[in-house]
């Protein structure tokens, strides 16, 4: 027969707190997506997110932001109940159409100057695909009973601001770009060209957006082929403008 001393149970090591904080925090953590404890969006839902603030930017161009919810759905391939859940009323929706267009487009100034090695090529690319952005289609938007100062607005308008600003004097700086030009003059010149006519489907009237805007550029590269009458467009005077 064992002795009393062969069959106790061996005695545990009394648990380290900090070792038992560090095992348990990330299993409560995690699962939440950040340290706030937000949950982070599924990933079918950020897809469908997307495929709606597309296909709305789509619809707005072509039919102005009273675009019917039906087609919007329709054109994200998905049901009306999953754009509500999304975006309760219009006003929800053409405001994050804005956000979104204009994220895209900071995006895209932000890209080109990294990663092309020449500034005005940079403005090139960025220039066009602001185009395939639609952000010349934000204007009626904007006018069109938009909350204009909204908090998410302004910030977003800022980092655009900045990124193109960054950009033109970059091209600039390097001597590739015309002296005399502001970034209201880019910006007005991107929205004139690339905004569709009305009553006119948005593919039928890319190739022209893009043959225009590419002649304007041309006329941006230094040295100055002639003087431009008047002075040079800045972001206030388009803020004055429009206000």
């Amino acid at each position: 027969m064992k002795s009393a001393t062969s069959t106790a149970p061996a005695a545990r090591p009394t648990p380290d707190p900090a070792q038992t904080q560090v095992q348990v925090q990330p299993q409560e953590v995690q699962p939440q997506g950040s340290a706030t404890g937000v949950p982070r969006p599924r990933a079918d839902a950020v897809r469908n997110r997307e495929r709606i603030l597309t296909a709305a930017r789509e619809a707005f161009v072509e039919s102005g932001s009273a675009a019917p919810f039906d087609e919007v759905a329709r054109r994200a391939g998905i049901g009306n109940a999953t754009l509500y859940r999304h975006f309760p009323d219009r006003p929800t929706l053409v405001h994050h159409v804005v956000l979104f267009t204009m994220g895209r487009v900071t995006a895209s100034a932000e890209a080109s100057l990294a990663e092309e090695s020449d500034a005005f090529a940079a403005l090139c690319r960025f220039t066009h695909a602001a185009a395939d952005e639609r952000i010349g289609a934000l204007c009626p938007m904007l006018a069109d009973g938009f909350d204009g100062e909204h908090p998410e607005l302004l910030a977003a308008r800022t980092a655009l601001e900045e990124a193109v600003v960054t950009l033109l004097a970059a091209g600039q700086d390097a001597g590739l770009v015309r002296a005399d030009i502001g970034v209201g003059d880019l910006m007005v010149a991107l929205s004139q060209l690339s905004r569709p006519l009305p009553g006119t489907a948005c593919l039928d009237t890319d190739r022209f957006a893009h043959r225009h805007l590419q002649l304007f550029l041309d006329g941006l590269r230094a040295p100055a082929r002639s003087e431009l009458p008047g002075s040079a467009t800045t972001l206030d005077d388009l803020r004055q403008k429009t206000m």
